[in-house]
């Protein structure tokens, strides 16, 4: 109608309105109507606007499952399929994950039993523990990684760093996890690869001096430390990819900032129920404060004369 009338300047807007037998006042709501985005458009830049705050925050890292998370710990109810269709038509994505190989084994060493079978699941913190190796490039040369992550919370619970992988950078992140958790001797178990790293002398001795059972998958299969293997590869692929470390102490800043400053205490995950690991810790420990009951010996009755 709005075309009609602008084709026809000269008629008037009263007369093609007459003609056509539509009010004004109708005429002009359409008017206002088409100078004004409708209220889903409004609403979808809003949400595109906080999307990439929160995509951003993340470092690049949330796809869409993690920011509908986001969104909805802050209180903003939208459907996912509505979060995806913003980040596509802005072009937001998250990472995806790459490969990684195997460490090596030492043929002569003795192998702990798999007290796991796969099963990466624990009733508590500091019940699980998996630990692994993994190499990242710098302009210095290698630089060695080795972690050990709680299978309850998630939270890598200790990190170190090496130009060597040797025994002890495993048996220096032992000893950070030891100090920084409370563990009860018999409770624990250490669960790693063949690498010779983990069946070398200094830590089997030092696991049994601690009360911690050691526990090691097959040969060669990734899924029997997959938990371990699945925090390689959000450190490659959320902290590393794409970027180059020119020295030892560039590489060691960024797993900092990653690890501690995001990864235990913000990132969500969808098996701590959109929780980061530090959260959903804390969670565990307040519920049960709250579930143990107080130990209170009943008040014996004062006899009076």
């Amino acid at each position: 109608m709005t075309a009609l009338i602008a084709e026809h300047p000269n008629l008037g807007v009263e007369c093609v309105l007459r003609e056509l037998h539509i009010t004004s006042s109708t005429y002009y709501r359409w008017r206002r109507a088409e100078r004004e985005p409708c209220e889903r458009r409004r609403r979808d830049t809003e949400l595109t606007e906080q999307i990439k705050e929160i995509h951003a925050d993340s470092g690049g890292i949330y796809g869409s499952p993690r920011v509908h998370a986001v969104l909805k710990r802050e209180g903003v109810h939208v459907g996912r399929k509505r979060v995806e269709r913003l980040m596509r038509e802005a072009e937001i994505a998250g990472v995806s994950p790459r490969r990684k190989g195997f460490t090596r084994r030492d043929p002569n060493a003795t192998l702990a039993p798999d007290l796991v079978n796969r099963n990466f699941t624990a009733p508590g913190p500091n019940r699980l523990w998996v630990t692994d190796l993994t190499m990242i490039t710098t302009g210095e040369g290698p630089l060695w990684l080795s972690a050990i992550r709680d299978a309850f919370s998630r939270r890598v619970v200790a990190w170190e760093t090496s130009a060597r992988a040797d025994a002890d950078l495993v048996l220096s992140s032992l000893e950070y996890a030891l100090a920084s958790r409370e563990v009860e001797p018999g409770k624990l178990i250490h669960h790693a690869d063949h690498g010779c790293q983990y069946t070398s002398i200094k830590l089997t001795t030092r696991l049994v001096r601690a009360g911690i059972e050691g526990s090691m998958g097959s040969m060669g299969d990734s899924y029997d430390n997959a938990l371990a293997e699945n925090l390689w590869m959000l450190i490659k692929t959320e902290c590393i990819r794409g970027r180059v470390f020119a020295t030892h102490a560039e590489a060691n800043l960024a797993l900092f900032e990653y690890i501690d400053g995001f990864y235990n205490s913000r990132r969500i995950q969808k098996r701590l129920n959109y929780l980061s690991p530090v959260e959903f810790e804390e969670r565990h420990y307040a519920n049960q404060a709250t579930a143990e009951p107080v130990n209170q010996k009943p008040r014996q009755p004062v006899l009076t004369s």
